[in-house]
C-alpha cells in the first residue's frame, strides 16, 4: 500500500481547484437547462434552487477531501445524483481519490459516479433519442476514466517528488556526516602534527633549562652552549609553529611544505645530541621506503627522543632502524633509567596515542612498555612492500 504523500494546500491552491470544478459543471448544467425549457414548474424550481445548493454542498465537502479522502469522494459521487451542477465536484473528488492509487477505493467511487449519472435522469424528464443508452454510459465512464488517469499521474508524480526529496535529504545528511568525520580526522591530524613538531623541540628546551637550574658546577662555556641551545630550540619551535599555522591558513590549492622522511633521522639524532642527549643510532636500511613509511619512522624516533628527554634525563638512548624492500621496516628506541633528577615538564598524554594512530594508518604495529631495568622500550614494525616485484 502506497502512503498518502499529498502535500497541504494553501488557500489559493484550494480555491482555484474548487473554481475549476464548479466551472466544469456549469456547461453541463446550462445545457440541461436548455433542454428543460417548457417543463413543469416543479422541475424548473429544483433545477434553479435545489441543484445549485447540492452542488455547493459538494464543493464545500471537498474542502475535507485530504483529511477524509474516501468518505468525501464517495459522498460527493452519490450526492451528484441530485445535481447536474455537481458533476465537476464529483470528477474532482474522483481525481483526488485516484492520487492515492488504491484500486479498491478508485473502483468504488468510480462505479458510484457512473451509477449516479444514470439516476440523474430521474430528476429531469428529458426525452432521450432511441439507442442512446450506450452514450449515456459511455460519456460518464469516459469522463471518470480521464479523471482517474489524471489523478493516478498526479499521485505518481507526488511519490516521485517525495522520493527525490527524501534522497536529497538523505544525501545531505550523509554529506554532513562525512564533513563532520573529515573535520574530526583533520583535527586529529593537526593535533598529531602540532604534538610531533612542537613537543620534541620544547622537551629539549625544557631539558636544557633543567640542566642549567640543577647544575651549579658548569663552566662558562657549558652555560653558553646550553643557553644557545635553548635560544635555538625556542626559535626553531616558533618557526615550526608558524609552519603548521601557515598550512592551516593556506589556500586549498597551495601545496603543503615537504614532510620529514627517513633520510632526516640522522639530522634529528644530531640535534638531540647537541641538546645534551646521549644518543646512538644504528641503521641498516637498504633502499628507500615510501614517504608514508619514512615519515612514520621519523615520527617514531622523534617521539622516542621526546619521551626520553622528558622522563629519563641523562639516560643513554639507543636507536636501531633496519629493514629492506619486501620485508618490514623495524624501528626500536630504547632508553636506560634516568641518571639525573629534573623537574618534569607538563605532558599532553597524547604523544603515544597519536603515534599509534599514525602507525595504524601506515598498516604497522606499535609496542611500548617499561624494561626490567626501569628503562623504556618503544618498537614499531612498518610494512615495506617490494613494488619492483609486483611489476615483474
Amino acid at each position: 500500500m502506497i502512503a498518502d504523500v499529498a502535500p497541504r494546500l494553501g488557500w489559493w491552491q484550494q480555491t482555484w481547484r474548487l473554481v475549476a470544478a464548479a466551472a466544469l459543471g456549469i456547461p453541463v448544467w446550462l445545457s440541461t437547462g436548455v433542454l428543460l425549457r417548457g417543463q413543469a414548474m416543479e422541475t424548473s424550481s429544483w433545477f434553479v434552487t435545489g441543484d445549485p445548493l447540492v452542488a455547493f454542498g459538494c464543493l464545500t465537502a471537498l474542502l475535507w477531501r485530504r483529511r477524509f479522502p474516501f468518505a468525501v469522494a464517495l459522498t460527493v459521487a452519490i450526492a451528484s445524483t441530485a445535481s447536474i451542477l455537481a458533476t465537476g465536484a464529483a470528477l474532482l473528488a474522483l481525481c483526488s481519490i485516484s492520487t492515492r492509487r488504491r484500486p479498491v477505493e478508485i473502483g468504488i467511487v468510480g462505479l458510484a459516479y457512473v451509477t449516479a449519472s444514470q439516476f440523474t435522469a430521474g430528476f429531469y424528464p428529458i426525452q432521450s433519442p432511441p439507442g442512446s443508452l450506450w452514450l449515456q454510459l459511455a460519456l460518464p465512464a469516459l469522463s471518470a476514466g480521464i479523471a482517474v488517469a489524471i489523478g493516478m499521474a498526479v499521485g505518481a508524480r507526488r511519490v516521485e517528488v517525495r522520493s527525490l526529496r527524501d534522497r536529497a535529504e538523505s544525501a545531505e545528511r550523509e554529506q554532513t556526516a562525512r564533513a563532520a568525520q573529515a573535520r574530526a580526522m583533520e583535527r586529529n591530524r593537526i593535533a598529531r602534527e602540532m604534538h610531533d613538531v612542537l613537543a620534541h623541540r620544547i622537551s629539549l628546551v625544557a631539558m636544557q633549562a633543567g640542566v642549567l637550574d640543577h647544575r651549579g658546577d658548569l663552566t662558562a662555556e657549558q652555560n653558553r652552549v646550553l643557553i644557545r641551545g635553548i635560544a635555538d630550540g625556542s626559535h626553531q619551535a616558533l618557526e615550526e609553529l608558524r609552519g603548521v599555522l601557515g598550512v592551516l591558513r593556506a589556500d586549498p590549492g597551495r601545496p603543503e611544505p615537504p614532510q620529514p622522511t627517513l633520510d632526516r633521522v640522522p639530522e634529528l639524532v644530531a640535534e638531540a645530541r647537541t641538546s645534551g642527549l646521549d644518543v646512538t643510532l644504528t641503521t641498516t636500511v637498504t633502499g628507500t621506503p615510501s614517504d608514508v613509511v619514512g615519515r612514520t619512522c621519523y615520527r617514531i624516533v622523534q617521539e622516542g627522543l621526546t619521551n626520553a628527554a622528558k622522563h629519563a634525563p641523562g639516560a643513554p638512548v639507543h636507536i636501531v632502524v633496519n629493514g629492506s624492500a619486501g620485508d618490514d621496516l623495524h624501528v626500536t628506541v630504547q632508553n636506560s633509567p634516568a641518571t639525573a633528577t629534573a623537574a618534569q615538564p607538563p605532558t599532553s598524554g597524547f604523544g603515544l596515542l597519536g603515534l599509534a594512530e599514525r602507525v595504524t594508518l601506515a598498516g604497522g604495529k606499535l609496542d611500548h612498555h617499561p624494561t626490567p631495568d626501569n628503562g623504556y622500550l618503544l618498537t614499531a614494525q612498518l610494512p615495506w612492500p617490494n613494488h619492483d616485484d609486483r611489476r615483474a
